[in-house]
């Protein structure tokens, strides 16, 4: 009789478990669902908050998702338009398509990549490939990490860095890079698909060490954008010198790498982004070399990263916003990428 009860008991874990884990990935399904019918056309993802433009970034976040929401019919069609729309002759993405009549490669305005999008897209190639079992994929992904691996990664001592871009990050006065593009759990899986892995080792070390390295003002944050010369990381004549809506994303991107919770400086890394959180109605940016705070609090999707990676720094449950007409398409992809880091870091 104590036998089987305690089955019963061991089963009864099982099943909770199980349905737990379904109702999490239905959660993402139904996110995913309001998502595409919010920012997708025909393969298409458009940001709604920048002029209706489409990029590379948006497509490997649509590609990301649909992997993770088991819509290969989304992921198919979001595939097809970035190829046929976005791919470059290397194998890289033009990061920007304005729209224009003609709803072809010819609305895009600037053939060069972005870093970011082109990690995404890989790296959702090789999700896909693992889930649906198609080597097509995988082979994709692999013809993008070779090109990134040639372009993009560079030595500059004692630092290796991605460039944000093939042209116009690099010049005499020294390298503007973006840490935010430091897709860390992408990384290492670009490592184990490489046959360069310690390039990709090289990377991720290099950006870990550069989140603590490169912080600025009274709070030690990371900026949007960051310049490097002869060893000097300073915020002179960078894009955005701020904390902000692209920096808003490094520390998801940290702990959603299972290696990065090996790191002994884990909780230090970590320490100048809770800190900044830990008071209400923290603004969206802030300018760190004056520290003037913008006039408008952190946006749902902003709230969302604070809810994943205290959801697995710490076991806080999140509770995720609604998307809705309200939501505009970078908040609502922050949304669903938190969704995904905690989804994958509880599995």
């Amino acid at each position: 009789m104590v036998k089987n009860t305690r089955w019963f008991w061991v089963l009864g874990i099982v099943i909770m478990l199980t349905s737990c884990a379904k109702t999490g990935n239905r959660e993402f399904e139904n996110a995913f669902s309001a998502y595409k019918a919010l920012f997708v056309i025909d393969g298409r993802v458009i940001d709604t908050g920048n002029n209706n433009i489409s990029h590379s970034e948006g497509q490997g976040y649509g590609l990301l998702f649909s992997v993770a929401a088991n819509d290969r019919r989304a992921f198919d069609k979001l595939w097809t338009w970035t190829v046929g729309v976005l791919q470059r002759p290397d194998g890289l993405f033009s990061w920007r398509y304005i729209p224009c009549e003609a709803k072809n490669r010819t609305c895009v305005d600037d053939p060069n990549n972005a870093s970011d999008g082109d990690i995404l897209i890989a790296w959702a190639l090789l999700r896909a490939a693992e889930k649906w079992g198609v080597d097509g994929y995988k082979s994709e992904a692999i013809k993008i990490i070779n090109t990134i691996e040639k372009k993009l990664i560079v030595a500059q001592e004692p630092y290796t860095l991605l460039l944000p871009g093939v042209a116009g990050f690099k010049d005499d006065s020294g390298v503007q890079f973006n840490l935010s593009y430091w897709v860390f759990p992408a990384l290492t899986a670009f490592s184990q698909n490489s046959d360069n892995p310690d390039v990709w080792k090289a990377l991720f070390e290099s950006g870990i060490f550069l989140i603590q390295e490169a912080s600025f003002s009274s709070y030690k944050l990371p900026s949007d954008w960051t310049r490097i010369n002869n060893g000097k990381i300073s915020l002179d004549n960078v894009i955005a010198g701020e904390f902000g809506f692209n920096a808003i994303r490094i520390p998801l991107h940290l702990v959603w790498s299972p290696a990065f919770h090996e790191n002994a400086k884990r909780d230090t890394l970590l320490a100048p982004f809770t800190t900044w959180w830990s008071s209400p109605n923290k603004p969206a940016t802030l300018e760190l070399e004056n520290e003037a705070p913008s006039d408008y609090t952190m946006t749902p999707g902003m709230k969302a990263v604070v809810q994943a990676v205290n959801k697995i720094d710490n076991g806080k449950q999140p509770r995720w916003p609604i998307l809705n007409r309200n939501t505009d398409y970078y908040s609502a992809s922050l949304v669903l990428l938190s969704m995904l880091a905690v989804s994958d870091m509880s599995s």
